[in-house]
């Protein structure tokens, strides 16, 4: 198991597959875009298969697969399918813009591709143009409605809420939910290199939440498993739920089972933490996959019991969210 000094389980790894993206979200890059990695320096698609197998290997259960657009990466299909017949692998899940998930999604899903989650700011195409810099707000809307019609349950939709963009349309989210298998995870806005973060654009999860309180009558605390990031809900007669991503107000370091790939191979430990070890440098230089452990173990081991307040963070040199990976 790859375990911290503090006693956490790490059975969780988000792998970013590229660093490129269709859509330029307000919150995820600035208006020029950001300087992309060389194709050289990002990894193939066995690099990643090696490395995941290594992950899986030493107990890690849940592979999300992020970007960037993961979509956009033309290998996705395989990728998928080679990840879900790692022996110990559990589930096999993806955050997507949802832009040309829906032709794609009968495709993945047959790969092996179990939960998705889809980003979604707004339920105004105007809006989603502005928010997005691109069109597209209805091949997203098609996507959801994909990934309901075939199966997935719950179908993720994820929202970043920014005061003075999209905060008055909460509930209108919270709608989503009445009659499909959707859950809404509303998600505090977070600093980024590039996003031109301030406090003022936070909305608390606090203030998110007694909007929804009231509006909507028998709001229930769902039972959160100890390393969720979410705060789980469920209003009566809806079929679906509603969460919370508290990053910024009330942290979930505690039970923090995540680690993270990057496209080109970085390894990090904290998603607010400037702090990177190369993978793939030692992978290309020949270091076998013990040696590879080794270093995977000792880095694990050096993260921190949690991540610094949200000003601290804003003014932490951190790469972007596209770099990153959702």
């Amino acid at each position: 198991m790859l375990m911290d000094s503090f006693g956490r389980a790490h059975t969780y790894l988000r792998i970013s597959l590229t660093e490129r993206c269709n859509l330029r979200c307000q919150y995820c890059m600035p208006a020029e875009g950001v300087e992309l990695s060389p194709s050289t320096q990002l990894l193939s698609q066995d690099e990643i298969i090696r490395l995941a197998n290594l992950f899986v290997s030493s107990g890690v259960e849940k592979i999300r697969l992020t970007g960037g657009e993961p979509t956009i990466r033309k290998d996705i299909e395989d990728i998928c399918l080679r990840l879900s017949k790692l022996k110990g692998l559990k589930t096999l899940a993806m955050t997507t813009n949802g832009i040309v998930l829906a032709k794609k999604l009968p495709k993945l899903k047959a790969c092996g591709l179990n939960y998705v989650n889809i980003s979604l700011d707004t339920l105004l195409p105007a809006k989603f143009e502005f928010m997005t810099r691109r069109k597209g707000h209805e091949k997203v809307m098609q996507s959801i409605d994909a990934a309901v019609d075939l199966g997935f349950n719950p179908v993720k939709v994820n929202c970043v809420v920014m005061r003075g963009l999209n905060d008055d349309e909460i509930c209108d989210f919270v709608e989503l939910t009445r009659d499909k298998p959707i859950n809404v995870r509303f998600i505090e806005f977070m600093p980024f290199d590039g996003n031109v973060w301030n406090v003022k654009k936070l909305v608390p999860y606090a203030e998110m939440m007694d909007k929804v309180v009231n509006q909507f009558i028998r709001v229930k605390r769902l039972q959160d498993h100890p390393s969720d990031t979410a705060k789980n809900f469920r209003i009566d007669g809806h079929c679906g739920s509603i969460s919370f991503i508290t990053s910024m107000t009330v942290h979930f370091c505690a039970g923090c089972n995540r680690l993270r790939i990057l496209a080109d191979g970085n390894f990090k430990v904290c998603l607010f933490g400037p702090s990177e070890v190369s993978l793939r440098d030692p992978l290309r230089s020949g270091v076998d996959d013990s040696g590879l452990k080794e270093i995977i173990r000792a880095t694990v081991k050096r993260k921190k019991a949690a991540h610094a307040g949200m000003f601290d963070i804003a003014n932490t040199a951190n790469r972007p969210m596209v770099h990153i990976g959702g």
